[in-house]
């Protein structure tokens, strides 16, 4: 047969490549972040913005102001690399049995993710690669969406459509990954509040020696570009927060799923973590909500791989859930 159809209607197609392309375009952002701050410099519009790069910042303050600027932008980094890998995981997975659950997900998270671009705004810096990055992937996204909406249904029914699990583990993995993914969604919204108003807290303070006065006379901008990263660091989280919700409720209990629950947990937790170690920024009250959530999600992953253990063969070769509508 004849294939008639245009360049452009093969891209859009269903929605699914431009979400999977919204994704790595989140991780490899987030990758670069990661790797620009362990190459200790800081980016040519940061630089501009404070008139000194990195080397003179460090010798105008500290040592410590630099590391605790990357520590925010490492934290940054990961978060964004959770989110990417996860909107890749909705594109080649749920989205492809089209369950709406997924979409909805994108929707929360993505509708979160874009607004928190917004809070950058509180402290008066506006990171123009930051901003045209930003409206280059946004219709990307929101094309995506609109090709990928799976026809009639209510969130309401999406909801309450829970999956039946076979066993006490897996329940419970499910609960703690929902706790979790609401303390990131309570910590998200905290750690943005900071950011767009106070910046620092007491231990930030402490860690790098210099008082708010003191860095406001170092650079009128220096604050600014700090609160930049911290706010889009707690939009990012509360991204993650939302999607693993909807993970946590909705989502068929597969390998795939215990596998990407795992990748993100890495890439959040073990960036926002191991940064602090590498910059000497190891305030025990500081850590102590980041460690609490990092274990509340081993565990929560840890059962719902010991439900796929004990249940491999009903899990593993089950046909798509029957729960959802056959769009």
């Amino acid at each position: 047969m004849r294939d008639d159809r245009s360049l452009l209607e093969v891209v859009l197609g269903d929605g699914r490549f431009l979400i999977a392309l919204t994704g790595i375009s989140l991780a490899l952002s987030g990758g670069f972040a990661v790797l620009q701050s362990i190459a200790g410099q800081l980016l040519p519009q940061d630089s501009h913005a404070i008139g000194m790069d990195a080397v003179a910042l460090a010798h105008a303050a500290n040592r410590r102001l630099l590391g605790f600027m990357f520590h925010d932008r490492v934290a940054y980094g990961g978060s964004l690399v959770a989110i990417g890998v996860g909107y890749l995981w909705l594109a080649a997975f749920p989205m492809q049995r089209r369950e709406p659950w997924a979409w909805w997900s994108l929707l929360f998270s993505g509708t979160i993710g874009f607004l928190a671009f917004l809070t950058y705004l509180g402290q008066g810096y506006l990171d123009t690669w930051h901003g045209v990055a930003t409206l280059f992937l946004l219709p990307v996204f929101v094309v995506g969406l609109w090709r990928s909406h799976p026809g009639e249904f209510s969130l309401r029914f999406v909801w309450r459509s829970a999956p039946n699990d076979l066993s006490a583990s897996a329940r419970w993995g499910r609960n703690l990954l929902t706790t979790c993914a609401s303390g990131l969604i309570l910590a998200g919204v905290t750690i943005a509040l900071f950011g767009m108003t106070r910046v620092f807290v007491p231990s930030d303070l402490r860690f790098i020696g210099i008082n708010v006065s003191s860095l406001g006379r170092i650079s009128p901008m220096l604050i600014p570009l700090i609160s930049h990263d911290r706010a889009g660091f707690g939009g990012g989280l509360c991204s993650i927060g939302c999607l693993l919700l909807f993970m946590a409720r909705c989502a068929e209990l597969n390998r795939s799923l215990a596998e990407i629950v795992a990748v993100m947990g890495c890439a959040g937790f073990g960036g926002a973590i191991s940064v602090h170690f590498a910059v000497g920024y190891v305030d025990f009250f500081h850590l102590m909500p980041a460690f609490a959530g990092f274990f509340l999600f081993i565990f929560a992953d840890a059962l719902l791989w010991a439900a796929l253990r004990k249940h491999a063969p009903g899990i593993l070769d089950a046909p798509p859930p029957a729960h959802y509508p056959r769009l």
